[in-house]
């Protein structure tokens, strides 16, 4: 663990202290009401996050925790709220043997948040719903939420900006616009937990939990198939590569870069995710047999044997326009190796023709074998690669694409060498070593 990230913790714990002492000043006193309400929703949140599912090689975890504490700040913004959560998020990082510079960040982070939002919602006017009479103050309640969700993707961008090296703010930036979208869908069940408890006590808060877990048990089941089919597909394209020891591990790789590539640009993330998946299949046709023996040959290909390679585009194709849910991806399969300028295959299409997925994946297939050495010759550099981007722009390659590309932070992560070979294993010991990240998060 390094000391930039002890320090990191240190610093975010000694915010959530400040923040909890300014929450106490704001009103040290507390009436029964509040302590039994801050009690129980720190009770149901303990429950939701022991029973929250594991997702990415258990670095993160599914929880709806933050449902019931957000609903704890507008039922009773208090102090002791703060440190009913508090108390409870220590718990929960006790009971799971979190390593101790993660649990201090865990509960530090929640800490922090919790106390902002108390403060926030009463200096905008809001107060307890257990007054009777009291309604909903809107602005505090939607104010609490956006908190929550700056300050939840703040920390955890914080970690991993100094973890891996990358800008916090595109990292934020990225974390921040999912999780506000997300969250605000959100409001209408922190307000029903408020409401239970207000109207029912202790039974009615704890009683919503059953329905809400319902709910993200199906959550957790459409995520656990999206990743036993991406599993799949990686399975599918690591036996495919076996075949061509000097390609082993180019897909996953191609596929990292692609995403890489497309974030660069600025695509949206569903846009992203699926440009990795073609790019991951770009070249499933290869497991037909007319490519074996090419494949295995270490020298220069004939001309005779690169119109036959030339022809896997179109069986990639074939292959993957099979599977309904591949749809998409079909046409930047079968497009990866067109040129700008209208001189690449299998189509010579030319120019905004080609699809932008294509155009991305052209770029991350050619870093690959650029950066991997062959028989015939060694690895290129970084700059040398630049060089052949730079030579080939508006030929090769999307001009637009280059420049955006090789101006982005991003572009000097293509070359990271901490996952060469086999990216899903070096991703996991990555994430293992700097698991300082994941939240409670949703």
């Amino acid at each position: 663990m390094s000391n930039r990230i002890r320090a990191y913790v240190g610093t975010l714990s000694l915010l959530a202290i400040g923040s909890a002492a300014w929450v106490y000043q704001l009103d040290p006193t507390q009436n029964n009401s509040i302590v039994r309400a801050a009690v129980v929703f720190a009770a149901v949140s303990l429950i939701c996050e022991m029973l929250a599912y594991k997702k990415a090689a258990k670095s993160e975890s599914g929880s709806i925790a933050f449902l019931p504490t957000l609903a704890a700040v507008v039922v009773a913004p208090s102090w002791v709220t703060v440190a009913a959560v508090t108390t409870a998020t220590l718990l929960v990082q006790i009971a799971n043997r979190r390593i101790p510079i993660k649990a201090l960040f865990n509960v530090a982070q929640v800490t922090l948040w919790v106390a902002l939002s108390v403060v926030v919602y009463t200096k905008m006017g809001g107060q307890s719903l257990l007054i009777p009479s009291m309604p909903i103050h809107l602005p505090g309640f939607v104010a609490i939420l956006l908190v929550f969700a700056l300050l939840n993707s703040a920390a955890v961008a914080g970690a991993v900006a100094i973890s891996e090296g990358q800008h916090f703010w595109e990292l934020w930036w990225q974390r921040a616009g999912v999780t506000v979208i997300y969250d605000l869908f959100t409001l209408p069940f922190v307000y029903v937990f408020a409401w239970c408890y207000v109207n029912f006590g202790a039974a009615g808060a704890f009683a919503l939990v059953i329905p809400v877990l319902g709910i993200r048990e199906l959550y957790k089941v459409n995520w656990q198939l999206q990743q036993t089919n991406q599993e799949l597909l990686q399975l599918m394209v690591a036996a495919i590569e076996a075949r061509d020891p000097y390609t082993s591990g180019h897909s996953r790789r191609v596929s990292r870069n692609a995403r890489l590539i497309a974030q660069a640009i600025g695509l949206k993330d569903k846009q992203v995710e699926r440009v990795a998946v073609a790019a991951l299949l770009h070249d499933v046709g290869k497991i037909h047999e007319v490519f074996a023996p090419i494949l295995s040959k270490p020298a220069r290909l004939t001309a005779e044997e690169n119109a036959v390679m030339q022809t896997h585009p179109i069986k990639s194709e074939e292959l993957v326009k099979t599977v309904s849910q591949l749809s998409d991806v079909v046409a930047p399969i079968r497009h990866h190796h067109e040129n700008w300028d209208g001189t690449g295959y299998p189509d010579g299409l030319r120019g905004e023709a080609i699809p932008i997925a294509s155009r991305i994946i052209m770029f991350a297939d050619t870093i690959d074998a650029m950066t991997t050495d062959r028989p015939y010759r060694a690895a290129l550099s970084e700059t040398e690669v630049r060089s052949e981007f730079l030579k080939l722009s508006g030929r090769q390659f999307d001009p637009t694409i280059c420049d955006r590309l090789l101006a982005s932070a991003i572009y000097p992560r293509l070359f990271d060498q901490d996952n060469p070979v086999t990216p899903l294993i070096a991703d996991k010991q990555r994430r293992k070593a700097t698991d300082i990240s994941p939240l409670l998060a949703s």
